[in-house]
């Protein structure tokens, strides 16, 4: 059965990037652009934090490019036809805090997100991570990950954690037993400083050809009534929106009606949109297989 659907098809996409990443290429209009045609009601772009003492400089802006970036959304805001936000990608890492705490709160963000790519000095989700995987100690590796995001929750300097079980992105998974021993304390600090997680379909790009989080982290954060923000992790236009037809089906078949709005930093609920076409029994991709 096909059930038709006139409201809007696609949430907000809280997850774009620029060119001052380092590693995205198109101008900010063309994101814009990209979302009218798509139908994507509201966009932010939420570029990587610069850092100071050279961490991870080759993904991120420097601190003297900051103000560009900042005036580059600011001027697309004006004359936009759908809300354009202003927003920042923060990566926690230990020591963060030194420089993150009072600079974030200097600037005018209408959305923080909170993301952890590094392991130590192992920034795991680069692509030239993929030979050390199969060396790694899998489960340790998730470990050290979601203990990092309990310490990212309990910094209260974030909104929303990004992809949250990004691990996985090459398809390196431990078993179900072990991801729900290990995820569950990390959501409940996440529940406890009142942030949201984000659906993240870039994993769909990926190995794992799955979204971030999987649906059993994500069922484990409907339990504990954690919002959810959506984002295509746009790294080009043509990646704006993407996926969220899968996005907002899993949303809804974990038990999900409503997605986090940001202005400001403050969130409120809105609905959350079904898609265009609802076919009735349709399936979500599946997770990915643990590691051998």
């Amino acid at each position: 059965m096909t059930i038709m659907n006139s409201a809007p098809a696609f949430p907000a996409d809280y997850h774009l990037h620029t060119p001052l990443c380092k590693h995205a290429g198109g101008e900010p209009a063309a994101y814009l652009e990209s979302a009218a045609r798509k139908g994507i009601p509201a966009i932010a772009f939420v570029d990587h934090a610069p850092a100071p003492g050279g961490y991870d400089a080759r993904h991120r802006m420097s601190m003297e490019e900051f103000p560009r970036y900042a005036g580059c959304v600011s001027a697309l805001k004006e004359g936009a036809d759908r809300p354009v936000l202003f927003g920042v990608e923060a990566d926690y890492y230990d020591g963060c805090e030194s420089f993150l705490r009072d600079w974030l709160r200097a600037q005018s963000f209408d959305v923080v997100l909170g993301s952890i790519h590094y392991i130590g000095d192992w920034g795991f989700d680069c692509e030239t991570a993929l030979a050390q995987w199969p060396k790694a100690d899998v489960k340790a590796v998730w470990k050290q990950y979601f203990r990092l995001m309990i310490k990212l929750a309990d910094s209260r300097m974030y909104d929303v954690v990004a992809h949250p079980d990004l691990p996985k992105k090459f398809g390196f998974c431990p078993a179900d037993r072990d991801i729900r021993e290990m995820a569950q304390p990390a959501l409940d600090r996440v529940a406890a400083a009142g942030m949201a997680i984000e659906l993240n379909t870039s994993g769909l790009r990926w190995p794992v050809r799955e979204i971030y989080p999987s649906p059993l982290a994500l069922s484990l954060a409907f339990e504990r009534g954690i919002p959810i923000t959506f984002g295509s992790d746009a790294h080009s236009p043509a990646d704006v929106g993407c996926g969220f037809d899968q996005a907002v089906r899993l949303a809804r078949q974990i038990g999900y009606t409503t997605c986090g709005r940001f202005r400001a930093r403050q969130q409120t609920p809105a609905p959350l949109p079904l898609p265009a076409y609802v076919t009735a029994g349709a399936g979500v991709r599946g997770r990915a297989r643990p590691a051998p």
